[in-house]
């Protein structure tokens, strides 16, 4: 047996260290400052708890650190079972189900539990986090142990945890069954954790208390699931607190509330959306700015129904893949139709519609299409996610040699839209083949070249998915950073194998009958969903071009009402969106009111001075004091503003 073995640094270097050394003591022997920030390590590519001893005569060996992506994950995991330790202490009774860390702009890691007859409230959460706190301050080491089947059992019956045995009985035969202590709390777990609960640091946090069925099935046990985050250290928790705090005063739900932009429920039923006259307006502007950008780019504007026989959806395959998501279906004339829940097989239907030559191709059809999904009544959230949405939908079809310009062509499209709406911080990821897939292999491997150069070109890092992709073609997905940092997923491009061989499409090519490729395209996703997302990231100050409501003209007095109407009646007559106020309230609550309150981007104040010199005194939302101003020149700086969409 060798004593010693060779481990291979990520920089190349071989250090010889004795063999069962542990990830601890590679990284004490490195430097201190490393044994300070590291959390875990990665042997041949997997995670592992530092204070396991590495195996393998000559591994590949990276410690991670506290400050990296998969740090912050083995924090966020180490977090979530102390908070079920310190629940433990608080309801000796409660049960655990699951705790892992998750990838949410709000929260880092849940725990599911159930807590019987004993609820926790809100109120209870900062003793949840008191307690946490006091475990970590404990510095107990996270202690890994390996049992047999029966002897995991036996634990688990031991400490009352009923939804655990029920894991244990879903572990593969032969697979290992581990568990972490820390202290007297043992929970199943395959890890990794830090190497004690000190390791955490202090930048933790219990936030907030949801509803979730054990095994996501709604036929089962409610489960109380309690959410928390950490960070690498206090300062960033805090900031996380406040960016929180921020999130608060700009959720959509509340400012759609407080500007009359939109609303839901009530007798219209969960998940559909009523648009007001000031959301209408936003909607209108988004939608009008889309058709023209598509109209330039080279696309044509199509429309379908809203629903179809379920043959339709039979031959698509959304019946065998897709029913869950769908509503169900209602007779017409003795035939069965569903709402539909995607706009592609109606686009398909279109190229069907007659004999297609290769001289056409390519095919942009582009569709503000609204679709209906099934969503439990548990996950609606606002605009965020509905049951009736309109989708900006787009489908490409193309020859094989017209397929990577038109990748180029989507691609760089997708970022002027998006840029086009304030949006500059993008996050991109290419999704490949996964193991089940239909389509020929070697086009997958033209495509997913043809998306990969695409994502080379554009000079913006990305990541790839391998193995990610869906099983019909692999995809390109951009996600769009906000003002507060979230990232939201928007933009997709996805090549389909599926829905051509399924619908039989081809084209008369050089030389007999070819299959085009077919390519999915969505820029903002809904429309609901991204007005939502720049709900949030303006605070509802929308920029001039999308406001409702460009400016407000103000009267100091009853005098000056006259003349205040009469210069917003001459805007608005030239097409800009101005209002008067001419009510008898002071002129300081009115400028608050309509700048701070009802976000409207310009005020413009007319008094006796104003009324002389035939000028206004104006004032930007942002931009401050613009001084006095004839009406030519505020329409002047209103349309400048909106060309440049700020």
């Amino acid at each position: 047996m060798n004593e010693t073995m060779q481990i291979t640094l990520p920089d190349g270097s071989v250090r010889e260290m004795p063999a069962g050394t542990t990830g601890l003591e590679l990284a004490g022997s490195i430097g201190k400052g490393l044994l300070k920030a590291a959390v875990a390590i990665r042997v041949d590519g997997e995670m592992q708890s530092l204070q396991l001893p590495i195996a393998g005569e000559a591994p590949s060996v990276e410690i991670i650190t506290r400050d990296s992506p998969e740090g912050l994950e083995v924090i966020r995991h180490s977090a979530a079972h102390v908070l079920a330790d310190a629940v433990k202490q608080m309801r000796p009774g409660a049960k655990l189900w699951k705790g892992p860390p998750i990838d949410d702009p709000r929260y880092g890691f849940y725990y599911d539990i159930d807590l019987g007859d004993q609820p926790l409230s809100a109120e209870d959460l900062a003793e949840v986090e008191r307690r946490m706190a006091e475990i970590v301050a404990s510095d107990v080491p996270f202690v890994f142990e390996e049992l047999s089947r029966e002897d995991a059992r036996r634990l688990m019956e031991e400490h009352g945890e009923d939804y655990k045995l029920t894991t244990i009985d879903k572990i593969p035969e032969g697979a290992p069954i581990t568990f972490y202590h820390s202290g007297s709390f043992v929970d199943l777990c395959k890890g990794p954790h830090v190497p004690t609960t000190g390791a955490i640091g202090k930048g933790i946090a219990v936030l907030a208390l949801a509803g979730a069925y054990f095994e996501n099935d709604s036929s089962k046990q409610m489960l109380t699931r309690i959410y928390g985050h950490a960070f690498a250290d206090k300062k960033a928790m805090e900031e996380h607190r406040h960016r929180l705090e921020e999130a608060k005063k700009r959720d959509h739900r509340r400012l759609g509330i407080d500007l009359d932009l939109f609303s839901t429920m009530g007798d219209l039923g969960a998940g559909l959306v009523l648009w007001h006259p000031k959301g209408g307006f936003v909607r209108h502007k988004m939608e009008e700015f889309w058709r023209q950008e598509h109209l330039k780019a080279g696309y044509d504007i199509v429309y379908s129904p809203h629903i179809a026989r379920s043959d339709l959806w039979r031959t698509s395959g959304h019946l065998d893949f897709y029913a869950d998501s769908m509503f169900r279906g209602m007779d017409v004339d003795g035939a069965d139709y569903m709402l539909k829940p995607m706009n592609c097989p109606f686009h398909v239907q279109i190229f069907k519609s007659r004999r297609r030559s290769y001289r056409e191709l390519p095919f942009r059809w582009a569709e503000l299409g609204t679709v209906y999904r099934y969503e439990e009544a548990g996950a609606l959230h606002g605009l965020m996610r509905v049951r009736g949405f309109t989708q900006d939908d787009a489908h490409l079809f193309v020859r094989p040699d017209q397929l990577e310009g038109e990748i180029d062509r989507v691609m760089a499209f997708i970022l002027h839209i998006l840029r086009s709406f304030g949006f500059e911080d993008f996050e991109l990821n290419l999704s490949t083949r996964p193991e089940k897939f239909v389509g020929a292999p070697e086009a997958w491997e033209k495509a997913e070249a043809a998306l990969r150069r695409s994502l080379e070109g554009l000079g913006l890092p990305f990541e790839v998915d391998e193995g990610g992709g869906a099983f019909y073609g692999p995809k390109i997905d951009v996600k769009i950073r906000d003002s507060l940092g979230r990232s939201w997923q928007c933009s997709t491009l996805q090549l389909d194998f599926n829905l051509p061989e399924r619908f039989d499409l081809a084209y008369v090519a050089a030389e007999g009958w070819e299959r085009p490729f077919m390519l999915h395209r969505a820029l903002l996703g809904s429309l609901e969903r991204f007005f939502g997302i720049l709900i949030e990231h303006h605070g509802g100050a929308f920029p001039m071009w999308l406001a409702p409501v460009q400016a407000v003209v103000l009267s100091v007095g009853e005098r000056h009402a006259e003349r205040a109407q009469a210069i917003a009646d001459d805007l608005r007559s030239r097409g800009y969106r101005v209002d008067a106020d001419v009510s008898g309230e002071k002129i300081g609550a009115k400028i608050r009111h309509h700048l701070w309150q009802e976000k409207v981007p310009v005020v413009a104040v007319v008094g006796d001075q104003e009324v002389e010199a035939g000028t206004v005194s104006a004032r930007h939302r942002k931009e401050g004091d613009l001084g006095s101003i004839t009406p030519d020149e505020l329409a002047a700086r209103i349309e400048g503003w909106s060309e440049a969409r700020v």
